[in-house]
């Protein structure tokens, strides 16, 4: 096979690459001209795909055009088991019915992004099924407790004291039989999998098997900017959220994570690149338009063109220009209503909190006082922070970014 475009090559190994291991003989994998085994695994513990997972999808996308098969395993036995992944508590152990309906979510949005004519979906169960105790310890006996201790989050937690279950010590070793069971070619995965994936690596070479590449995938910050992105963290962007929903948490993103976001969800050019980072550092409208930008590219997406246009066009005139949006939902209120203080004319004093919680517009009237105190709650456009408040019939108030209430006030 011939070699490679300089500029393709370039953009396949170092557009959103954290690391490849060792990069030299992915290279010269590619140029032999053979498909290679592309493996991704994922634990199927939530049925939610998210913008984080995107970035390695992307990348498993450009080399399946390049003619190479993705064999995506469907952790049903190790989303069983637990792993930390670089956190401090271990997963919450699955039914298998639930890992199956979890599974089945996976895939209908897996493909949303991968080429499903070029991916092969196996599931861990079809060599895990048949495995004895003495295949266990046989596989156990490849490594030592010194060599697991050396990954991160395990080193902290012994270190500290803290418990290491040995379930948890079996994960590394199953995701690492993957690789043997399938011959895997290149393991993709974050950055925080990176041990694992090396213990692939040298597992194949153990059992006789050519090790595989390690790719590893830079880790896309949540709507937060800081933590991972995350459904425990409630800062992810998912691929089945409601168009309006998903450009709405894109435009709440802080202006400085849109360089890292469209470096890592788009195929924006590298000179633009610069162009968005240049346009951040500078402040001023520019990144809100950037992230208007990058909103109805992610819509588009995962929607369509159509309801990306309706959700930039509902932003800008709920958001920016302060309407209520056509769902607003009614809070009706009379003189007999918990939460009602006093009426007098047109005027009815409240104790919002109270009114909030009653109605489900938040969880509980602690967190409706944390959003005042943050300012996250409008009444006619004002921010208000104090928790009596008076309105009238057909007051707007808003909570959070998103959610829009509008009082009715019933006289009979």
């Amino acid at each position: 096979m011939a070699k490679l475009d300089p500029e393709l090559l370039h953009r396949i190994t170092h557009r959103g690459v954290a690391e490849i291991i060792p990069e030299a003989e992915f290279i010269a994998r590619l140029e032999e001209g053979v498909p290679l085994k592309l493996k991704m695994g994922f634990d199927p513990t939530r049925p939610d795909l998210h913008l984080g997972h995107v970035v390695g999808l992307r990348k498993l996308r450009q080399l399946q055009e390049l003619g190479h098969e993705l064999i995506l395993i469907v952790g049903d036995w190790t989303a069983q088991i637990g792993d930390p992944s670089g956190q401090s508590d271990t997963r919450t152990m699955l039914g298998a019915e639930q890992v199956k309906a979890n599974a089945e979510s996976y895939m209908q949005q897996f493909f949303k992004v991968v080429d499903p004519e070029r991916t092969r979906a196996v599931y861990q169960s079809e060599w895990f099924g048949s495995f004895t105790l003495a295949d266990v310890i046989k596989l156990t006996s490849q490594f030592t407790i010194n060599q697991f201790l050396h990954r991160d989050d395990f080193a902290k937690r012994y270190a500290e004291q803290r418990p290491i279950a040995i379930t948890e010590m079996l994960y590394p070793l199953l995701q690492a039989y993957d690789s043997v069971a399938i011959e895997a070619d290149v393991e993709f995965g974050g950055t925080d999998q990176k041990f694992n994936l090396l213990v692939g690596r040298e597992l194949q070479q153990r059992m006789g098997q050519r090790p595989q590449v390690v790719f590893l995938m830079p880790i896309l910050p949540g709507t937060d900017g800081v933590r991972r992105m995350g459904k425990s963290l409630g800062n992810y962007i998912a691929l089945e959220d409601p168009p309006e929903d998903m450009f709405g948490k894109i435009m709440s993103l802080p202006d400085d994570v849109l360089p890292l976001y469209f470096e890592l969800l788009t195929d924006m050019p590298d000179e633009e690149l610069e162009a968005v980072r240049s346009a951040v550092e500078a402040g001023g409208s520019g990144a809100l338009d950037l992230k208007k930008r990058l909103g109805v590219e992610m819509v588009s997406w995962f929607h369509s063109p159509a309801a990306a246009a309706a959700a930039q066009a509902g932003f800008e005139r709920v958001v920016q220009g302060g309407e209520a949006p056509a769902d607003v939902v009614d809070i009706r209120l009379d003189a007999g209503i918990d939460g009602v203080l006093f009426i007098e004319a047109s005027s009815i004093v409240i104790d919002l909190p109270k009114i909030l919680a009653t109605v489900g517009a938040v969880l509980s009237r602690s967190e409706a006082r944390r959003l005042l105190a943050s300012g996250a709650i409008d009444v006619d456009s004002h921010t208000v922070y104090q928790e009596t408040v008076t309105v009238t019939h057909g007051t707007i108030i808003r909570v959070g970014k998103r959610k829009f209430y509008r009082i009715v006030y019933v006289t009979e």
